[in-house]
């Protein structure tokens, strides 16, 4: 009774099913996200459905002339119903109006069926009874229009939230500028109590910043140059100054306004079957009231029966969830691409796990530091951070931060050279340094005394001048959250699969900790996207989880791709989902409220097909009149559309995400293969 895109049409459908299965390829993914514009959402509509004078007015004029009826009793003349008559049709103009227009467009809506109840009543001069029907139907037009907008309302409160101007910085000074005509790269100041316009990293000041808008977090963050900022979010106590890296619809908070505006635009599968159910309840009431009219010829009953079948819970409540639902989930910390989607984690039975940069950080760090005897651990630190002082590579990064980390001074090395797959030497004040694999040291004649490793964590060997100085164990550092998020997912009875291409025992031994089901290890990019084919083709419903390049195959050919945040720009791209925050907790959160969703749809359906069986029963043997009917009608639909509307947040649909700990001391360690540098 809502929306005219809730509406069915029964020709239109057949071609629009057809066109929804091209949506499992990644190309059809993008293009869809492409698509998704807010400047397409309908304003006017919105407009609509929002509670202005009109509509006040009108439903006034049609409570008075129903007072007025019942005022002056059932024996009406024939110029009272007549006038009865005119302010039923007058009032009820978008009633017969959206009537008209759907038998040109031949479409079977509730609408007709309610203009055919109310020139029923007319008919047999029960003008009292067919105003309090149109009194009816207007006020829940106007109560499921603005529960339906609250999503929309919340839409645009996310955009308010982001400031037009900010202040920027220039030669001899400072500037007030529109946000427009900032670019990359620029530096802005972000003053005490303003919010942060863009995404980007600290290059000076210190402050603590609000997150809760984004976060949901209820203390500031401190925040010092080298940290990430989010626009939405509020600077409290210092200012910043700010490189702007992402504007606009690119930033995290623009990501989330369009996934939610996205949602609103798109139809899921699951929408697509509640608008065929809507028109099949309507022609089951036209038939059922043709039905009771041949069988006792009793109009009253006849009316009743058409009035008291609703189908506007399920046509506007289905849509609404889906908005809901995919709002909350961004609110959780996952961007979620469209209904589609939402639909699937649904169903989704198996998830199938990356090990690095989804189960870990994907960046190693030193665990350890066994310095040979007579040895210090901080000469052996120090000597591993001078050589390789102008490295790139991940693990020397890892030795650098660590020796930082401890207030360890280094030196550059005078002398640099890198061996691919074994490790450096390096002149470091006269001496050589040699630091990797335990065959690059043997290799060069350096013999030592210290205990192998366990085989699972990565050892770094250290000498100088010949003489082994000790070893440094660096690991990859499972995230803190992960078993955690793994042991839920089995209580949702979900089966979890570790894919990884590192090697068996490394992979066994961080499945072991994490307690998944099934691990399966050294495994090509080719070979986790034949896994997944394999899996879906046993009748699966499958959700990958990835972060690299390497995964991007997977996500897109399993039936949802979950992304995460820190990941490459190529597996948010492939995937369906977006962790935002890379915080596996809110992958859980997400598959619950997508089984929440689909609950509270189903809920739908089921009640409306149980009140209107039972109340076209009830019609048709007597035992409602049209104003019971109408009342049932009417109280039916709200009650399914509210119960939509649970899914919605109360709060900003704001995404939240939590930022990667930039301390990994605390973590659980993983393990890295690849020991050589």
């Amino acid at each position: 009774m809502l929306h005219r895109e809730s509406e069915t049409d029964i020709h239109q459908e057949n071609s629009s099913s057809a066109a929804s299965t091209q949506t499992q390829n990644s190309s059809s993914r993008e293009r869809k996200s492409a698509d998704a514009s807010p400047d397409a959402r309908p304003e006017e509509a919105e407009h609509a459905h929002g509670l202005d004078w009109v509509e006040t007015g009108r439903i006034v004029f049609v409570a008075a002339a129903a007072g007025t009826a019942w005022f002056l009793g059932p024996q009406l003349g024939l110029g009272l119903v007549i006038a009865g008559a005119i302010c039923a049709v007058v009032g009820g103009y978008p009633i017969f109006h959206e009537a008209v227009e759907n038998i040109l467009e031949r479409r079977m809506t509730m609408e007709l069926s309610m203009a055919i109840a109310i020139l029923a009543a007319l008919a047999i001069r029960e003008v009292f009874t067919a105003l309090v029907i149109t009194l009816f139907v207007l006020v829940a037009e106007v109560l499921e229009g603005l529960t339906v907008n609250r999503g929309r309302r919340a839409i645009r409160h996310l955009i308010d939230l982001l400031p037009s101007t900010a202040t920027v910085g220039e030669r001899g000074g400072w500037r007030e500028v529109s946000v427009q005509q900032i670019s990359v790269d620029d530096i802005v100041l972000i003053k005490p109590g303003g919010r942060i316009p863009v995404d980007g990293a600290v290059v000076g000041g210190h402050s603590f910043v609000d997150q809760a808008t984004i976060t949901g977090e209820s203390m500031p963050v401190e925040k010092s140059p080298g940290q990430e900022v989010y626009a939405g979010t509020i600077n409290q106590s210092g200012a910043l100054e700010v490189r702007v890296e992402r504007l606009g619809r690119d930033t995290t908070f623009g990501k989330i306004i369009q996934a939610v505006e996205q949602a609103e635009q798109s139809r899921a599968p699951i929408q697509r079957v509640a608008d065929r159910l809507a028109g099949y309840l309507v022609y089951f009431a036209l038939g059922a009231a043709v039905l009771t009219f041949l069988v006792t010829h009793n109009i009253r009953s006849t009316i009743s029966v058409v009035i008291v079948a609703g189908a506007c819970g399920i046509a506007a409540g289905t849509p609404l969830a889906i908005l809901g639902a995919i709002g909350r989930a961004a609110q959780q910390g996952a961007i979620i691409k469209g209904g589609l989607y939402l639909e699937k984690l649904a169903e989704v039975d198996t998830i199938l796990l990356d090990k690095t940069g989804t189960l870990t950080f994907g960046t190693p760090e030193v665990l350890n530091v066994r310095a040979a005897d007579g040895i210090s651990g901080e000469d052996l630190l120090k000597t591993a951070a001078t050589a390789e002082s102008r490295s790139e590579h991940p693990v020397a990064k890892a030795i650098l931060r660590k020796a930082t980390n401890l207030g360890i001074r280094y030196k550059d090395a005078e002398q640099f050279e890198y061996t691919p797959g074994k490790g450096i030497a390096a002149i470091c004040e006269g001496e050589e340094v040699l630091v990797g694999s335990e065959q690059f040291l043997s290799e060069r004649g350096v013999a030592w005394s210290q205990a192998r490793g366990d085989g699972i964590h990565s050892q770094i060997f250290v000498a100088r001048g010949g003489t082994f100085l000790g070893t440094l164990v660096v690991a990859d550092m499972l995230r803190p959250e992960a078993k955690a998020a793994v042991q839920s997912l089995k209580a949702m009875r979900l089966k979890t699969v570790l894919l990884t291409g590192d090697a068996k025992r490394i992979a066994e031994n961080v499945g072991k900790n994490l307690g998944v089901d099934e691990i399966a290890a050294e495994l090509l990019p080719e070979q986790k996207l034949q896994y997944v084919m394999r899996v879906t083709e046993m009748s699966h419903v499958v959700a990958m989880v990835g972060d690299g390049v390497n995964d991007a195959p997977a996500l897109a050919k399993a039936d949802v791709g979950v992304a995460m945040g820190s990941g490459t720009d190529v597996a948010r791209e492939s995937a369906d989902v977006v962790l935002i925050g890379s915080d596996l907790t809110k992958l859980v959160e997400t598959l619950r409220i997508a089984r929440r969703c689909r609950r509270t749809i189903v809920q739908n359906f089921v009640g409306t097909l149980v009140v209107d069986s039972i109340g076209v029963g009830m019609a048709a043997f007597g035992f409602l009149n049209p104003l019971l009917a109408a009342f049932i009608h009417v109280s039916s639909e709200l009650a399914f559309i509210l119960n939509s509307a649970r899914l919605v947040s109360r709060e900003s649909l704001a995404g939240a995400f939590a930022a990667q700990p930039s301390d990994t001391s605390q973590v659980t360690p993983a393990v890295s293969e690849g020991a050589a540098i």
